[in-house]
């Protein structure tokens, strides 16, 4: 069988005043390396995608992290200059993408970002600079140089007992993570299951509840240390699994 496909929605960042369509080096690598697939990144466009195209040949879905924001106006919310900085074109590719992905039983992977519009895919809400909130730890990058230290593991959280995220990490319990993040999850949608949360509360994993097949989200960055840290490997080798064996029923 040849190497599986896995769709990656692009991000559209500005390089010498020019738009390019962009995903980040950790996800690439992670999907290359531990989950043993051929990403193919899908440029971001408002509006002209044939997305059941880029769905009738690839055989995942990995909806990465961003440093923009799912735009407010998307789950019901006026936008402010606060709640940015936004990718329309991003909004306009992932949350599609995402729904069509589910009704088809594709594997899906959504880290940060990607947890966050699955949500709104799925008709939740989000909270904006929830470290302002009383009793929400500060969870957004630590003010460092290092990339190593920024996403250094550091915040435990916990687990539920029989979830699919503890199926697929093996483990259960309290477990340490990198959540890096001003957003969260506020209301959450009907369609999904709380699987591992913060101690302050915050939401850190969800699965899909009737999904036909692998359907998870995590809020922490399990992306950059997939090679070295034993919960973020095993994510990703999990959903490797999951991309194959759909790629074996096609």
């Amino acid at each position: 069988m040849t190497t599986p496909l896995v769709a990656i929605p692009a991000d559209i960042r500005l390089l010498d005043n020019t738009e390019w369509h962009a995903a980040q080096t950790q996800y690439i690598n992670a999907a290359v390396k531990v989950s043993k697939v051929v990403p193919l990144i899908v440029p971001a466009l408002e509006s002209g995608h044939d997305l059941d195209a880029v769905l009738d040949r690839v055989d995942g879905v990995l909806v990465s992290g961003s440093a923009s924001n799912v735009h407010p106006s998307l789950y019901g919310k006026a936008a402010t200059e606060a709640d940015g900085p936004f990718d329309p074109a991003r909004d306009a590719t992932s949350l599609p993408l995402i729904r069509k992905a589910l009704e088809r039983g594709i594997p899906l992977l959504a880290i940060c970002r990607g947890i966050q519009e699955l949500n709104v895919a799925l008709g939740g809400t989000l909270a904006s600079e929830i470290q302002e909130q009383p009793g929400v730890w500060d969870h957004r990058k630590p003010p460092v140089e290092s990339r190593d230290e920024m996403f250094a593991i550091r915040q435990p959280v916990h687990v539920r007992e029989g979830s699919c995220i503890a199926q697929h990490l093996g483990l259960a319990g309290e477990i340490q993570v990198n959540s890096l993040h001003r957003q969260a999850i506020a209301e959450t949608a009907p369609r999904l299951q709380v699987e591992a949360t913060a101690a302050d509360g915050t939401i850190e994993a969800v699965s899909v509840i009737d999904a036909k097949g692998f359907a998870v989200g995590v809020q922490w960055h399990p992306e950059y240390w997939a090679e070295t840290d034993s919960p973020s490997r095993a994510l990703f080798e999990a959903f490797g699994t999951a991309v194959r064996d759909y790629a074996a029923s096609r």
